[in-house]
């Protein structure tokens, strides 16, 4: 796993994928921006495993290039893992570990090479600290979002 310098011209990927994330499409030009100034580039070679059913979640990952699958944990021994998707280019996963203290609900591993774009729990919430109007926007979807969620169940 190494760590890449974020460039410039990768904002103009981001953008789009920001307005697709629930949490972050109604947000300005301006909020999206200092959003990306806290996300990193990382590479995680193929059968690299990013994160595990019912591990904290600490980050929201979007995908620059490669394939990641996100799969259930088998429930006994020598049961094979159950595959719920698989995810590519422009697609993003972990979105509410930002939000939540709930564990990961599933695993997710790469299938091949990735660049995957990382915004950390902890660099999320110094920038909802700081920055008052993100903050507010944030809540509110949050709070749309738990409505939604209760009205389902």
């Amino acid at each position: 796993m190494n760590e890449n310098n974020f460039k410039q011209d990768d904002v103009s990927t981001l953008l789009p994928i920001l307005k697709k994330i629930p949490l972050f499409e109604n947000l300005d030009k301006n909020l999206h921006k200092e959003i990306i100034k806290k996300i990193m580039l990382m590479f995680y070679p193929k059968d690299y495993v990013l994160f595990k059913e019912g591990d904290e979640g600490d980050a929201l990952y979007i995908i620059k290039s490669g394939e990641i699958e996100i799969y259930k944990e088998p429930k006994e021994e020598g049961d094979f893992p159950e595959k719920i998707a698989e995810i590519s280019k422009a697609d993003f996963l972990g979105e509410m570990a930002l939000v939540s203290e709930v564990p990961r609900n599933a695993s997710a591993k790469t299938l091949t090479d990735c660049e995957v774009f990382i915004i950390k729990k902890e660099d999320f919430n110094n920038l909802m600290n700081t920055n008052k109007n993100l903050a507010e926007q944030i809540s509110s979807k949050i709070i749309e979002r738990l409505k939604e969620n209760d009205k389902a169940e």
